[in-house]
């Protein structure tokens, strides 16, 4: 006799929240780094004395991260109501 397995109930979850947060440290810093890959590449090829592309690279990478958070925080405030 096989035993049914019940489906999990990710509201009965505690820990769920902390899960599906867990890596946004890894995924801001990927962000960041890539945006600010880009700023250097630009600054590589259009050979500017100042680093205004990386500088402009690692904002925006800021931004888009904080972006992505707030996104994920309010869906998972959603899913708790």
């Amino acid at each position: 006799m096989k035993e049914e397995k019940q489906p999990k109930d990710e509201k009965n979850n505690p820990l769920s929240k902390y899960m599906a947060l867990s890596g946004i440290g890894i995924q801001m810093g990927a962000t960041i780094f890539l945006f600010s890959l880009g700023g250097r590449k630009l600054d590589a090829y259009y050979q500017t004395q100042k680093e205004w592309f990386t500088i402009a690279g690692v904002l925006i990478g800021v931004f888009v991260s904080i972006f992505v958070l707030l996104k994920q925080l309010k869906k998972i405030n959603k899913s708790d109501n």
